[in-house]
């Protein structure tokens, strides 16, 4: 695979990915110093786990690594210019280790072979395998103290990689984001956090921007606890906002865009092991695609729909 290097092909020196690569080496072979005197607390005031956990007594595999299966059903998402409509499994984790806050999923796409004409997966040469992982480390963890600034509580360096493996290169994506994040005290029930990235592309779908810096991302999470309830299930609602802006790719395409906006909005019910998920997602510009912009990819004319909701409905067991 090939990786983004302090030289790019033009000789720049693309300076955040190399200010983020010495930064992470830094931190990591501080990692075993600052264990010693970490704060007890994270940012949420919740206790950190021990450097090494025993074997979880509750209800789940792990007392601190959270993963779930669920089936999902999909219908008009638009990260392409033309919607798509699938069922696909998906694991999910997510988890506080020390210095390290982790989540990710990956899916099997069309896993039941169930899915409109634009869609393709494990089945019909299209991708088997689509994930994204996005890991945070705690600089003040590393630190050994707080970094706190007003309502800023926690800083962390952030990653966000994003990997489609399609049948080929010209199906294929591979994304990294890579920045600053950060946990914001809200002095309320809302958990906040949000990240800054650049992004190094890697295969693009055959797009312009492939193995090149372009672009950044803004991202913003919240949680919401709703309500708990005497059956012993909860209600959450849980909401992340992506907008990405300074893309090249419009340069060279007028069917394609700087910015792109998707705000995701979640209603989780769940039990102990039982998750049930309503999600709407609006797509803006989804993929960086002009919204109403001709298109032919080979089988006729058509006009881009890369503007409106898509909704998600899941059934997961949590363990």
């Amino acid at each position: 695979m090939h990786r983004p290097s302090c030289l790019s092909p033009e000789g720049r020196r693309p300076l955040i990915g190399c200010l983020l690569l010495a930064t992470v080496t830094g931190l990591l072979s501080a990692t075993a110093q600052a264990q010693s005197n970490a704060p007890a607390k994270s940012a949420q005031n919740e206790s950190r786990a021990p450097a090494a956990a025993p074997a979880s007594s509750g209800p789940y595999l792990s007392a601190w690594y959270n993963q779930n299966l669920t089936l999902i059903g999909s219908k008009d998402i638009s990260f392409g210019p033309q919607p798509a409509d699938d069922i696909y499994l998906e694991y999910e984790y997510f988890g506080r280790k020390g210095p390290f806050e982790l989540y990710g999923y990956i899916d099997i796409p069309k896993i039941l072979t169930i899915g409109n004409s634009h869609d393709k997966g494990v089945w019909d040469r299209g991708s088997p395998l689509f994930m994204e992982h996005e890991p945070r480390i705690s600089i003040d963890y590393l630190a050994g103290r707080s970094l706190a600034v007003g309502p800023f509580k926690e800083w962390f360096v952030a990653f966000d990689w994003i990997y489609d493996h399609g049948s080929n290169s010209a199906n294929r994506a591979n994304t990294l984001y890579s920045g600053l994040g950060t946990t914001i005290d809200t002095y309320s029930r809302v958990n906040l956090s949000a990240n800054l990235y650049g992004r190094y592309q890697w295969e693009n779908y055959g797009a312009s921007n492939e193995y090149s810096w372009d672009g950044y991302r803004a991202q913003l999470k919240y949680i919401v606890p709703i309500g708990k309830f005497d059956n012993g299930a909860s209600l959450t609602y849980i909401g992340f906002t992506n907008f990405d802006f300074g893309s090249d790719l419009h340069k060279d395409n007028p069917a394609r865009t700087a910015n792109a906006t998707v705000s995701t909005n979640v209603l989780l019910y769940a039990f102990t092991h039982l998750r049930f998920t309503l999600v709407g997602r609006y797509f803006h510009n989804g993929g960086n695609w002009q919204d109403g912009s001709e298109l032919d990819f080979g089988a006729g004319d058509f006009r881009a729909r890369s503007n409106g909701w898509g909704y998600y409905a899941g059934i997961g067991y949590q363990f």
